[in-house]
């Protein structure tokens, strides 16, 4: 009872105080160079003017935030100004809410905005990502530990309808945390970001916990949901229905590595001695299939990278490349090893090149010794390695036997001038020359090692049970954050690098991460490159979680055009769905965070109006009772 009404209190404190400022009109700060549309905000309020603290910048440092002292089981965000540090907290809740529920049949969602374009062609929309973070058992976990949760929303261009339908992957760990009798959790599984509260943590070696969450992929007949650190688990596209383990990575032994290259092998023999532990004690699998995948539209082919696990613990990385047909026939395999210690999470392909940037790591002495004993996350052991003021870049051949590549030594890399972690790449292409100089460009998003830390990401606190915005919204300069990047390598005949550097780019400077391109223009020369990204307008939240959609011209030096949500909205991921043939005519579709509203909503959005106030075509809501939490990445399959 004194819970209730100290939160009714509360709650009606803030509703009379919208009253107040309900009449008085948000000013929004224009954007130099940057044609932007605003829609009203749901609840304006004059926006609360600070001076900015006086910080070095190059450190970061967390925006501060403060949690309120009552406990909410449920996160409510409250009627107050966007800019209030208590909203800021339930806001950023709101985003990572457990959804237990499932859908059983399609459900036909309703357009409550404009209309479903007649164009719009038929196609499925796959988003996937976390949808339980939190058992009935005291244990929070960090979203990249939490059970995968797989959205699809399906458009039928005849009858202009949009179903939707949402299941949890039935991995291994699921069947094992969840009691479907009493619909009870329990987490039994570690995870490599998570502490167990009310599981076991002492001598738990669960740790490779596959929620299949990060991606999500339709390639012929296949429907794959993937993960960082193992095999793809099989889904039936029509029902949503978990089929089981998609084994890609068989046979990719060291087929054409030549061990003779590196004389004795020290590290060989510790990788023989750490693999009856890891696979036996902590049951890693041998190798790990990375989430992010590469689709060679020219080729027709599917390009996938997996890694070896002990490979985690060494200071060198095998890196296994693998091609498939539309059939998922295995076209080429090669296997590359690395003489760095790495951690890769996305990658770059071209006509005839991978391209793998060395998030550099290293072993955490003390952090093992807490992760062993359970007082710390598995990934505590690992720590970035900053040593290196460059950032090394290794370019592969693609087919070794076919080009000069062979003559050069690719185990050594090119050093971009400037220190940088990769985080996602939106387009990579090569410019052949008819003198054989070779121009290759990357699109990515990166941040600095300063402020990335693998514990923290998302702002996860075990111990509090709750997520930290701080920890995603720093001041120090937008170059410590994520932030867009311009990479370019430029080759002589002989492939002597003339050029290697990483520049932010300069027409869109805040903070920004996702970037996409339409997906038939992979691969080639692109023009335009899309983005979530904040306008930074809201102080308490000025970085993170994305409230915009940017649309870069890349052959205009001053061309940057944006779409934002609104008020207290926040968006995920940007996905392209091709139409017609130029490079922009098409749709992007991206999923609105109402939180103000305690909504999600599918929007579709032209991209050849973002920056004008008609940009957007359709508001489709999904109901109340089906929200779920912030997906990770989507992908557009056509009919």
């Amino acid at each position: 009872h004194t819970f209730v009404a100290t939160f009714t209190c509360q709650y009606n404190i803030f509703n009379t105080k919208a009253l107040v400022i309900n009449s008085k009109k948000m000013q929004t700060k224009p954007i130099h160079n940057t044609p932007t549309y605003i829609p009203p905000p749901i609840r304006p309020s004059p926006p609360v003017h600070q001076p900015p603290p006086s910080i070095p910048p190059t450190k970061p440092r967390a925006v501060s935030i403060s949690a309120p002292n009552t406990p909410v089981a449920v996160p409510i965000p409250p009627i107050v100004e966007p800019d209030d540090s208590n909203a800021a907290y339930y806001d950023y809740q709101f985003l990572f809410i457990s959804q237990r529920s499932e859908t059983s049949q399609p459900v036909t969602l309703s357009t409550v905005e404009g209309v479903i374009p007649a164009d719009f062609p038929s196609g499925t929309y796959y988003l996937t990502g976390p949808g339980l973070l939190a058992d009935d058992h005291g244990s929070t976990v960090h979203p990249l530990d939490g059970h995968g949760y797989l959205r699809a929303f399906t458009f039928d261009n005849a009858t202009k309808n949009v179903k939707y339908m949402a299941k949890y992957i039935k991995t291994d760990a699921h069947v094992e945390e969840h009691d479907p009798k009493t619909d009870k959790w329990k987490f039994t599984h570690r995870g490599p970001f998570s502490v167990l509260k009310g599981g076991k943590k002492v001598g738990n070696t669960k740790v490779m916990k596959n929620v299949a969450n990060t991606s999500v992929l339709k390639w012929g007949e296949k429907l794959l949901c993937m993960w960082e650190g193992g095999e793809p688990y099989e889904i039936q596209a029509g029902t949503l229905d978990t089929i089981g383990r998609y084994n890609m990575m068989d046979g990719a032994d060291l087929e054409n590595h030549d061990e003779s290259k590196d004389g004795v092998d020290v590290w060989e023999v510790a990788a023989n001695l750490l693999k009856p532990i890891l696979y036996g004690v902590f049951k890693m699998p041998p190798r790990r299939l990375l989430s992010h995948y590469k689709v060679d539209s020219r080729r027709n082919r599917l390009l996938t990278v997996s890694c070896n696990a002990e490979d985690m613990l060494l200071p060198r990385s095998n890196f296994t490349f693998a091609e498939y047909d539309s059939n998922f026939n295995v076209v080429q395999k090669q296997v590359f090893r690395i003489p760095d210690h790495l951690m890769i999470h996305d990658w770059a392909v071209t006509d005839t090149h991978y391209i793998v940037f060395a998030n550099r790591i290293k072993l955490d002495v003390l952090g093992s010794i807490a992760a062993v004993y359970g007082m710390s996350p598995m990934v505590s052991a690992l720590r970035v390695n900053p040593s290196k003021s460059t950032s090394p870049i290794y370019l592969i051949p693609r087919f070794p036997d076919k080009n000069k590549d062979k003559e050069r030594d690719w185990r050594v890399p090119f050093e971009a001038p400037s220190q940088l972690w990769l985080l996602h790449v939106g387009n990579a292409f090569e410019i052949r020359y008819p003198h054989r100089n070779l121009d290759i460009q990357i699109q990515a998003a990166a941040c600095s090692y300063q402020w990335f830390n693998f514990s923290k990401l998302f702002g996860y606190d075990w111990q509090k049970k709750k997520l930290d915005p701080s920890i995603m919204n720093v001041k120090g300069g937008n170059e410590l954050l994520p932030h867009l990047v311009q990479v370019s390598i430029k080759l002589d005949s002989d492939y002597n690098c003339q050029e290697c550097d990483v520049k932010p780019m300069k027409k869109w400077q805040k903070s920004s991460d996702f970037p996409a391109t339409n997906p038939t223009f992979s691969g080639k020369k692109n023009k335009y490159l899309y983005a979530a990204t904040t306008l930074g307008s809201r102080k308490t939240l000025p970085c993170f979680p994305f409230d915009t959609v940017v649309k870069l011209d890349l052959e205009s030096d001053n061309s940057a055009q944006t779409w934002t949500a609104g008020s207290r909205r926040f968006i995920g991921e940007p996905i392209f769905v091709p139409k017609g043939d130029e490079e922009d005519d098409g749709y992007l579709l991206v999923v609105e965070y109402a939180v103000s509203m305690n909504r999600c909503y599918l929007v579709i959005l032209d991209p050849k109006r973002i920056g004008a106030d008609n940009a957007l075509i359709a508001r489709i809501e999904i109901p109340s009772h089906l929200n779920f939490p912030l997906g990770f990445h989507g992908f557009w399959a056509a009919n």
